[in-house]
């Protein structure tokens, strides 16, 4: 019985991958995969459980669902405009480095942003006319976008700290200042080697005497920047980060919880904005719904999918072959979650059902769960940037007119450089 239904969960599970592939709902696809493993193992309620109990993760509710309504909160105060209309408007003419330059500055941002496509939607209608304004191939400019997402890993709202920082008993803003320096490293690479495949692939000429560049792309007129930035309005959006990570390192005494920040946040955006306090506060909550189907959909889909996996013994069977070998177990977290990532076009599945099969069994290979975890989770966030299913990479190819394998193939050396060096970065 074991053995068939070991087979039959890498059957479910090479199915899962194929339906992923072609784009169907990935909720969708993880419950019904998870159920169907632990229906065919005779244990249903393995899986039904595991989505029960996904369902009240409080803290993750409270920290992602809080986070996203501050995010809904900033989009219709256009406090999200002011900021980024404060970061580019500086940039000038700076050349080549330009580029890494807009790159820095989108890094920024995406602290504030820690959704990928929101990220890309946000920034991509007025960075990547300026990149290319400037002389840069419309798909090298999609690419530093892409490239840039990298840290919302540094967000409290990241819906993959705030689990794993759970499995570790660890305060998120605990976890997250333990590993700022190795994230700050990953995201730095990005750039580096984003900005040498302007090189590679010869994406850039700069524009002529008059001033016109080679390449064209249109602007979108709704993130139309602002000629006189409204600096208090483009504050809002870092202000709840800023106060976690004082809180977290050097004023204890302003410490508190993700919610109350974003809550502060929210308030202040509101006031800066002049903004009607009813519409606000619809938008709030408006976000946060989304935040629960949307994201914690994602985990409690997840979950099922794990519950089915357990159900069907492959857990036990992996977690006994990675105590066999620390450098398996590290490979299994460098690539795994990468490889889901390119295929299915979703890091945070690819993440999350990896940490929640086998992050929580870290310790019984010799292993720390928090760096484990951020591992698997930084893993299938390359595999996203590099794939050209990824929602992020659609939504940049559909700016620039290129097509998204345009933007994938100038992501992938990158890439699978950071994920080469992911391990050792982490100390795995």
């Amino acid at each position: 019985m074991t053995t068939f239904t070991l087979w039959m969960a890498v059957i479910v599970t090479l199915l899962t991958i194929a339906a992923l592939l072609k784009r169907w709902e990935t909720r969708l696809v993880l419950f019904a995969s998870g159920l169907l493993m632990a229906t065919l193992s005779l244990d249903p309620m393995a899986a039904l459980n595991a989505f029960a109990n996904n369902m009240t993760r409080g803290s993750l509710i409270m920290s992602i669902c809080s986070s996203m309504g501050f995010a809904a909160a900033i989009s219709i105060t256009r406090c999200d405009v002011q900021l980024v209309s404060s970061c580019v408007k500086p940039l000038g003419r700076l050349g080549v480095f330009l580029l890494p330059a807009c790159m820095l500055v989108a890094s920024c941002v995406a602290v504030a942003v820690p959704s990928a496509a929101g990220s890309a939607a946000a920034l991509g209608p007025t960075m990547i006319p300026l990149m290319v304004r400037a002389g840069f191939h419309p798909a090298i400019a999609g690419a530093a976008i892409i490239g840039s997402i990298s840290p919302s890993t540094l967000s409290p709202g990241s819906s993959h700290n705030v689990f794993i920082a759970q499995l570790a008993d660890m305060k998120v803003m605990d976890l997250i200042v333990s590993f700022t320096p190795e994230i700050l490293t990953v995201c730095a690479l990005n750039i580096i080697l984003v900005t040498a495949m302007v090189f590679v692939f010869k994406d850039y000429k700069k524009p002529g005497p008059d001033g016109v560049s080679a390449f064209a792309v249109e602007a979108n007129e709704h993130w139309q920047l602002t000629d006189r930035p409204n600096y208090l309005m483009a504050v809002a959006p870092i202000l709840p980060v800023v106060i976690l990570f004082l809180g977290a390192t050097c004023l204890p005494a302003i410490r508190m919880s993700i919610p109350a920040a974003m809550l502060i946040g929210t308030v202040y955006a509101m006031i800066v904005a002049r903004a009607n306090p009813a519409t606000v506060t619809k938008e709030f909550f408006t976000g946060m719904g989304k935040g629960y189907a949307n994201i914690m959909g994602i985990i409690i889909a997840a979950g099922t999918f794990a519950g089915g996996l357990q159900a069907a013994g492959v857990i036990d069977a992996l977690i006994s072959t990675l105590k066999e070998s620390n450098d398996i177990a590290r490979y299994a977290a460098n690539f795994g979650p990468f490889v889901m990532g390119v295929l299915t076009g979703s890091g945070d599945a690819a993440g999350h059902a990896f940490n929640q099969a086998v992050t929580p069994h870290a310790a019984s290979f010799g292993m720390d769960i928090a760096s484990l975890g951020m591992v698997a989770a930084l893993s299938g966030a390359l595999g996203r940037m590099c794939s050209p299913l990824a929602g992020a990479t659609i939504v940049v190819a559909g700016m620039t007119r290129m097509t998204p394998l345009d933007i994938s193939k100038r992501m992938a050396i990158p890439m699978l450089i950071n994920l080469v060096l992911l391990g050792f970065i982490f100390d795995l």
